[in-house]
């Protein structure tokens, strides 16, 4: 698939994608919307989840869904964890640009939440994003025991549940997190073992839950899913050297958020430690094998393929 048929197609998957989430977002928000004392922190919420974004994680667990189901029509499960992972992904950013983390006033070109509707109501915003996707999937899980769905769908969605909220938790991106705010507040030295254990935890883990969630969704077997989680792995630490090397390399405009920050704080990454072109060498190494783990799967992979090089070698 050339870039001028992938590009159109990608725009198109995207577009759909992010219609399907925004629609399922916007009807938990709304039967939230009675509650009258509630409106800031929904209208906060509304505000930093439509706020822009690829949308490349409910793109990504959609893709891998349809490796394994093929053209089967689309649960509404699916459409639901998409979206919860997408409002967990969403609360992280919210979290991430506070005063006390990062410090971020702009975010996708916008101003960050906490500038908008100050620190502490994004704080709660961040909050009620991760409750509310929790509350999402286990609707899912209870609105499948009563549709009378089979013991193996109501076991799958019960696992994808477990997942979204362990790769969220300390086992995954929060771990990732609390080492990286760690690291830097006491001012530690970065070893590489330390880095990739921040890269996989904080960066890789919701990638991992975003395509291990669709093969679950889609029936693949338990080697098949531990063979998505690993490729899964491998993309998001790619991700996340490649986003380094974008702080180095990178145009503020394209990205829609200020560059040159890791060098200006003094905080030490895979770029600092290993330099420029063996980092570009290392996302190479990491997507190459990703891909050649993706062909040893079933199914039409050919877009999914495409998918996972251009969000490694992105420039924004």
């Amino acid at each position: 698939m050339g870039e001028m048929e992938f590009l159109p197609l990608l725009n198109q998957k995207t577009q759909e994608t992010t219609q399907i989430i925004s629609a399922c977002f916007e009807e938990y928000l709304n039967r939230q919307r009675e509650l009258s004392y509630l409106t800031v922190v929904l209208d906060a919420m509304d505000y930093s989840f439509l706020a822009g974004g690829k949308r490349l994680r409910p793109l990504l667990m959609r893709e891998t869904w349809r490796l394994f189901a093929g053209n089967e029509e689309e649960p509404e499960a699916l459409h639901e964890f998409m979206t919860a992972l997408e409002m967990i992904h969403t609360y992280s950013l919210v979290h991430d640009d506070l005063p006390a983390m990062d410090n971020d006033e702009y975010r996708r070109g916008k101003e960050t939440t906490w500038k908008v509707y100050g620190d502490g109501m994004a704080v709660l915003t961040g909050d009620a994003l991760l409750n509310s996707a929790l509350e999402i999937a286990f609707s899912s899980l209870r609105k499948s025991i009563l549709a009378g769905e089979s013991s193996e769908t109501v076991k799958r969605i019960a696992q994808c549940g477990e997942v979204l909220a362990a790769k969220a938790g300390i086992q995954g991106m929060l771990g990732g997190q609390v080492a990286d705010v760690e690291a830097e507040k006491k001012c530690l030295p970065m070893d590489m073992e330390k880095i990739l254990f921040i890269h996989e935890k904080k960066t890789a883990a919701l990638i991992e839950t975003a395509m291990g969630i669709g093969a679950l969704l889609g029936g693949a077997g338990e080697e098949e899913y531990q063979k998505v989680v690993q490729i899964a792995r491998k993309v998001g630490i790619a991700f996340q050297i490649q986003d380094d090397v974008l702080d180095v390399i990178g145009d503020s405009a394209e990205l829609g958020k200020s560059v040159g920050s890791d060098a200006q704080s003094g905080k030490e990454t895979f770029v600092t430690l290993r330099g420029l072109e063996e980092s570009k060498r290392e996302v190479e190494r990491l997507s190459e094998e990703a891909v050649a783990e993706l062909h040893e799967l079933p199914g039409e992979h050919m877009f999914l393929e495409e998918l996972i090089l251009h969000l490694i070698y992105r420039k924004k």
